[in-house]
């Protein structure tokens, strides 16, 4: 598993933190503005879009009638 990047987290703690205040002060429309933006950081955050490793080839695999296959 690759480790998230530290604006990623830092933008997931933010995002955390401001949902709190909003749940203790709804309607608040600075802290909704906030969340949007966040919100919109963290879904479009370059992380996400780097392709994830394939998984390695050759290990034993097991059919459904549990024979074991190459």
């Amino acid at each position: 598993m690759r480790p998230f990047p530290a604006d990623l987290a830092r933008a997931q703690q933010e995002w955390s933190a401001t949902y709190r205040q909003l749940a203790e002060q709804p309607g608040r429309t600075e802290l909704r503005r906030r969340s949007y933006r966040l919100s919109a950081r963290l879904f479009f955050h370059p992380y996400w879009r780097q392709r994830r490793q394939a998984p390695r080839r050759g290990g034993h695999r097991v059919t459904l009638d549990g024979r074991t296959g190459t």
